[in-house]
């Protein structure tokens, strides 16, 4: 079975926040002990406080966030891959309002959030954004997915 790239980073999150707050409580566990700094509430109240103006919650806990550079990353590695001819990307198209399948072969280059591809029917260039991906198949097989 494979995971997808969204329930990936998701899991890899939540054990970073479980690691985080048993870190914090053996940290601390002797200032239990200190008048008013003892207190549960003012644990909770500093370590929110702390994450959000460090801002690792926004940057770490995004359960979304981690999909578009996972698939950056995942095109990057196909576009220089020795076996280029055998993958395919699946993205749906908001025009035809359908999935497409285009063989990886296409591929001109890969942007930022974008992959560029070269049609040969059209002779012309269509960019695909990142979050339309929704597969990329090795072999007809499930490389990733979305």
């Amino acid at each position: 079975m494979v995971l997808r790239e969204q329930d990936r980073h998701f899991l890899w999150s939540l054990y970073s926040a479980v690691a985080i707050i048993f870190a914090w409580k053996g940290i601390w566990e002797g200032l239990y002990e200190i008048p008013y700094i003892g207190h549960a509430f003012v644990f909770l109240f500093i370590g929110f406080a702390m994450l959000t103006f460090s801002g690792l919650i926004f940057k770490e806990f995004d359960p979304l966030g981690g999909v578009e550079k996972a698939i950056t990353k995942t095109l990057h590695t196909i576009d220089h891959h020795p076996q280029k001819n055998q993958f395919q990307i699946k993205y749906h198209d908001k025009i035809k309002n359908k999935d497409m399948v285009v063989n990886a072969q296409q591929i001109r280059t890969v942007e930022k959030n974008t992959v560029v591809i070269e049609d040969p029917h059209k002779k012309q260039e269509i960019f695909i954004p990142a979050h339309r991906i929704t597969e990329v198949l090795f072999k007809g097989g499930v490389y990733w997915r979305q």
